[in-house]
């Protein structure tokens, strides 16, 4: 691969790193911490988890309705990055709030806001891979995105446990640092991607009724692969979701000897790293040897690693048990990124890849129901943790079930060139 072509490729998958980096600070270390200055700990993983299920239901509605009009945009840089300028202009606002007013009613403004402005921006950020990348190199373009999703993830590890401590959850400093990544690698991005001009190929004249019916036109019959695709994705991130989110609260509560901040930022860190080597060697692999066969494999090493953190009773066996779960989780994303480019329409690229996002939101918001249903059996039960045993096993399960989705779809032909 020329030097030049690796510049593009990093250019037009930069805006990921500021975007993971900002929502993993957020939804695994600093909501979290703040959410404890004011509601009871008992009630810790219900609060955070219905907080985050309503703006991720707004995620799930936003983005693919911002990625079909992005596929419909006329302007001379491009149709994708006009709305992404309007959605990072948007979340500096709501970030600000979020960061510096407090209390509550913040907290909730900004983290709705934020879903809505985030996702106006990610939706036709995700049509640039199908726009700008040929067919042969989707599988090295959609390692390369989850590499550096992860990428944003690795940082948030190595700098969240600096910036914001349990006994301090004073959000400003870490919102701060969050804004300016997130204004580095936006901009690189929206600078140089190589879009054309799209003035000679669509017009403006968007009706919104109209539009909203074509992209919520869940025609399954027609697009049967595709959703049988969707729900795979569905099944194994509610599991993976499902340690994510309630991580630190976790920790808090089965490892009361260890700072919870800083290890869930190690554990997290652990678990990305081993996810980073995997994605990037299972999407050009997949190229090679197909993408189902891997994505199988990756539902084994998930449900394992989800299983085996049931029983984790020491710093080292989460470690390695987390980091199981990381390599399961770095092959399916690359894997099952790269196979919903194959079969989407090129021409309704922009809407197709924002659907996923009823996979990736939507199982994100379902996960985060299981937040009561944690704090109920854990309160149930005072000290058997009945509710972390619970979402572990609902997760293992959960990801087994994915690669029986799978089953019927077909794999992709290729093409020579």
């Amino acid at each position: 691969m020329k030097r030049h072509d690796a510049w593009h490729l990093f250019a037009i998958n930069a805006y990921w790193i500021g975007l993971s980096f900002m929502w993993n600070s957020l939804h695994v270390t600093i909501i979290p911490a703040v959410l404890l200055n004011y509601v009871p700990d008992t009630q810790k993983n219900t609060w955070l988890g219905l907080l985050t299920f309503f703006g991720l239901i707004i995620a799930m509605i936003v983005q693919p309705l911002s990625g079909a009009v992005s596929d419909r945009w006329s302007a001379k840089m491009g149709r994708r990055r006009p709305l992404m300028w309007l959605g990072t202009a948007g979340d500096l606002v709501f970030l600000s709030i979020m960061g510096f007013i407090g209390g509550l009613p913040a907290i909730f403004i900004g983290y709705i806001g934020l879903q809505t402005t985030s996702n106006v921006a990610h939706g036709p950020a995700q049509g640039l891979i199908p726009d700008l990348v040929p067919a042969e190199k989707l599988g090295l373009a959609s390692g390369i995105k989850t590499a550096l999703d992860m990428a944003g993830i690795v940082i948030s590890s190595l700098l969240m446990g600096f910036l914001i401590t349990a006994e301090d959850a004073d959000p400003r400093l870490s919102v701060t640092v969050i804004i300016l990544i997130l204004i580095v690698f936006s901009l690189i991005t929206l600078f140089f991607s190589k879009e054309k001009p799209t003035t000679d190929v669509v017009k403006n004249h968007i009706e919104l009724g109209r539009l909203l019916k074509e992209v919520f036109d869940f025609k399954v019959v027609g697009n049967r692969h595709y959703w049988q695709l969707i729900l795979s994705r569905f099944l194994y991130l509610v599991g993976i979701y499902g340690f994510q989110s309630f991580a630190q609260y976790f920790i808090r509560d089965k490892f009361p000897d260890r700072d919870p901040i800083v290890f869930t930022q190690f554990v997290m860190g652990s678990f990305v790293v081993v996810l980073i080597i995997f994605s990037l060697v299972s999407g050009v692999l997949s190229d090679k040897i197909g993408r189902k066969k891997l994505l199988y494999v990756s539902s084994i090493i998930g449900a394992l690693g989800a299983v085996l953190l049931i029983f984790a009773s020491t710093a080292t066996e989460l470690l390695i048990y987390g980091s199981i779960m990381g390599v399961g989780l770095g092959i399916f994303l690359s894997v099952n990124w790269a196979f919903a480019n194959d079969i989407a329409p090129k021409v309704d690229a922009g809407k197709y890849m924002g659907l996923t996002n009823i996979a990736t939101a939507g199982s994100a918001a379902v996960a985060r129901l299981e937040g009561p249903m944690t704090d109920a059996l854990n309160n149930a039960a005072p000290g058997q943790w009945w509710g972390w045993t619970t979402l572990f096993a609902v997760s293992a399960v959960l990801m087994l079930l994915s690669a029986v989705a799978l089953l019927k779809v077909p794999e992709p032909v290729k093409t020579s060139m």
